[in-house]
């Protein structure tokens, strides 16, 4: 079972065929609102995680804001 496997990817990797394809141009807008999301959830990511950090760090030297 393990040997089909094996053998049919290293044969699908291996036979290459032309697909004749092209990328439409709203794949271009897909891809960038794609890549604008992600750098919104790690900036979203990192600036919760800098106030955990902060409040830490509050918490351990007992600094209160000033008003």
């Amino acid at each position: 079972m393990k040997f089909e496997k094996i053998f049919l990817i290293i044969y699908f990797v291996l036979v290459n065929n032309n697909a004749y394809a092209y990328i439409d141009p709203g794949t271009g807008g897909i891809l960038l609102q794609a890549l604008l999301g992600i750098v919104a959830a790690i900036g979203a990511y990192i600036t919760l995680f800098w106030r955990k950090f902060k409040n830490f760090v509050n918490r351990i030297f007992k600094i209160k804001k000033k008003d």
